[in-house]
């Protein structure tokens, strides 16, 4: 009894709890944790992306201009990536395919989020001026946490978790959830792998950070490095998963775009490298730079309030003064 007594003591220890809610209601209004970890990365990013983008030079708080187009590109990528890699949960017999519409359910996508992400802060930097490199490159270390962030959403959610573990940081999931594996005793353990991601990512912005410092790394380089990082660490974690996905040649379709975004780091590295041996020489294209009020703009402005034409030749210089000479005589 004595030695049943610490071993007990140990196993409710040595274990994450799951928090017992995952929204609170207001009113008429259900606030739910895994939207408001969603939304505290989101300012993160904002702020620290502002912060790098601003001591390059831009324009302070461009990034809320380029962030009003990526952020809800963005949740559309994710939430039809979501659907296409799980059609089975929406589509077929006893689903309902207006599900899809209904993204406050749950079910979103990292992958299609960068995805849609892309191309609407694409559309931000055309809009803004901005050199999509250099905005993928600040970007970087604040996306990194950002994900941390909202990899808590799904701890509230008791949600993609991985497989069972005796490990002394095993996770706690109430038995009655809807996603607990039938047949495994109530008190089983699993793989914390929200948490895994969370430590991941916050080492993995302290690193872009530090070598986005020691090695100017830019022209989308900085971003190719946070692709290659992100990628690798989540096809491990998406490897021990066990909530449903589709399988393809044995891996999930989230281990293969995993395997996607790795090569693409490797290539966008290797390539900008190549092309763009230099520094960046503005945050801003060519005729879109912007200066701080009361600055000298000279960058961009219309040739004809600039004197472009050649001085002249000592000769021309030296006829014009003897002929004002003989004029004056």
């Amino acid at each position: 009894m004595t030695l049943a007594l610490p071993h007990a003591l140990t196993s409710v220890v040595a274990s994450i709890p799951s928090p017992p809610v995952s929204y609170v209601d207001v009113g008429p209004l259900r606030i739910h944790f895994y939207a408001l970890c969603i939304i505290a990365g989101i300012i993160v990013a904002v702020f620290l992306t502002n912060a790098r983008l601003t001591r390059r030079g831009a324009e302070p708080w461009v990034v809320i201009d380029i962030a009003l187009l990526a952020v809800p590109i963005a949740i559309i990528g994710a939430r039809i990536f979501h659907v296409l890699t799980h059609p089975g949960f929406y589509f077929g017999e006893g689903t309902d395919p207006w599900a899809v519409f209904r993204i406050w359910e749950g079910g979103i996508a990292i992958f299609g989020a960068l995805l849609g992400g892309a191309v609407g802060a694409f559309l931000g930097c055309r809009w803004t001026g901005i050199r999509f490199w250099t905005f993928a490159d600040a970007l970087a270390p604040g996306l990194l946490i950002a994900q941390a962030l909202g990899r808590f959403g799904n701890w509230f959610n008791q949600e993609l978790y991985g497989l069972p573990t005796d490990l002394p940081w095993g996770l706690e999931i109430d038995s009655d959830n809807p996603a607990f594996p039938i047949g495994l005793p109530a008190d089983t353990l699993f793989h914390p792998t929200f948490l895994y991601e969370v430590i991941w990512n916050l080492l993995g912005a302290a690193v872009l950070l530090w070598a986005g410092r020691r090695f100017r790394l830019q022209w989308g380089r900085l971003f190719g490095l946070y692709l290659i990082w992100y990628g690798a660490g989540r096809i491990v974690w998406e490897s021990i998963r066990i909530d449903p996905s589709e399988i393809f040649f044995g891996l999930r379709t989230n281990v293969w775009a995993s395997i996607i975004a790795v090569l693409i780091g490797i290539v966008i590295v290797v390539v900008q490298k190549r092309r763009h041996p230099g520094f960046e020489p503005s945050p801003y294209v060519p005729g879109r730079a912007w200066s701080p009020a009361g600055a000298v703009q000279s960058d961009g402005t219309p040739d004809d309030f600039v004197d472009v034409s050649e001085p002249p030749a000592a000769e021309d210089a030296s006829r014009d003064t003897a002929t004002s000479t003989v004029a004056a005589k």
